[in-house]
């Protein structure tokens, strides 16, 4: 079959009228150039092969279909591959391109073989984001024999990202161009009670990311810090109350991350996550005293406390029926108070 090239600064009206006088029969293949005149579509991350991890649900799959409807080539990392697949079957099915990859990003060996791998399918990789992450909500009274929470939150928020941006930054410097996407929390910037586990590994990945931007600026290598706002995913959901708060959907949240993918501007976040970090700035005394109220109206989950009920009978039931019977604990857990309503809508985002 025969394939007609077309020059990429054609002019729509130009384009036009060589189909109208069926010069580009069906029969002819059109170049990608000319396929992005006739729709009018903008591909700004065409040609571009971007690494997605935690790309199985929430925030990473839905980014994963925005990356690929704007032209880039998506690689998606997880643990779980059939998850994987079934994102990269949405994203062909769209049109797009999408590659996966199982891999530990806690293991330094998988890691390893991770990014030699990369590069041996796809050349050039040009954009990392550490999607991958895990939340805990725990105030600090509850952990004092629960250092492994602070372990496994660090193990996965930070030391895997960094890990593979390590492994990564050489083939980026060499290449001349890369790009550097974190999703990081509105948490880091407000400073939230019972989330010191999870800020802390957040802030770690912040301030990793402005020391080392400085260093490979010159390489053509950028970093974005994205400060996301409570999004509605399955990290959430064993906080039964954030079923009444304000929340981005997880395809709201995608758009954040592709504005970081196309504009690399330096940090992408919310008006309130800025008025946190002004106001701790100006005033770290009184913001003490406002979250401290904050924490007394906001109560720890019964998951949190290790309430759940585990009792004999309950171990005898099948495990969608365990399952089952905790969610039923879970939605009756954390009533909301007329004090946490009108925190939760005067300073909307920030997961309490």
């Amino acid at each position: 079959m025969a394939t007609l090239a077309l020059p990429s600064q054609i002019s729509p009206a130009a384009l036009s009228a060589l189909v109208e006088h069926a010069v580009l029969p069906q029969a002819l293949a059109v170049t990608t150039a000319a396929r992005r005149v006739l729709s009018g579509a903008d591909l700004p991350l065409e040609g571009r092969n971007v690494v997605i991890t935690g790309g199985s649900s929430g925030i990473g799959a839905a980014a994963a279909l925005k990356v690929a409807g704007a032209g880039g080539t998506v690689i998606l990392v997880a643990r779980s591959i059939d998850k994987l697949d079934a994102v990269k079957q949405e994203i062909e099915a769209a049109g797009g391109s999408a590659y996966t990859y199982s891999c530990d990003v806690t293991d330094n060996e998988s890691v390893d073989a991770l990014v030699e791998q990369l590069v041996a399918d796809h050349g050039q990789i040009h954009m990392l984001v550490n999607n991958a992450g895990r939340s805990i909500r725990r105030s600090i009274a509850l952990s004092y024999d629960r250092f492994h929470d602070f372990e496994r939150t660090m193990s996965l928020n930070y030391f895997a990202a960094v890990r593979l941006i390590l492994r990564l930054l050489p083939h980026m410097s060499e290449n001349g161009f890369g790009h550097i996407v974190n999703i990081s929390s509105i948490g880091a910037q407000t400073n939230p009670p019972r989330f010191s586990a999870y800020v802390a590994s957040k802030a770690a990945l912040d301030a990793f990311s402005r020391v080392v931007a400085s260093e490979v600026v010159g390489k053509g290598v950028g970093f974005t810090t994205v400060h996301m706002p409570l999004v509605r995913t399955p990290m959430i959901a064993p906080t039964s109350m954030y079923d009444a708060f304000p929340t981005l959907s997880p395809e709201e949240a995608a758009d954040m991350v592709l504005r970081a993918l196309v504009k690399r501007p330096k940090e992408i976040g919310t008006p309130m996550g800025t008025f946190g970090e002004l106001a701790y700035t100006l005033a770290p005394g009184l913001v003490d005293k406002i979250l401290h109220q904050a924490y007394k109206v906001f109560p720890d989950s019964l998951a949190a406390k290790g309430e759940l009920d585990e009792s004999p009978e309950r171990q005898g039931l099948s495990r969608s029926g365990q399952m089952l019977a905790r969610a039923s604990i879970l939605v009756q857990d954390q009533p909301l108070s007329r004090a946490a309503k009108t925190m939760m809508r005067l300073l909307p985002g920030i997961h309490w």
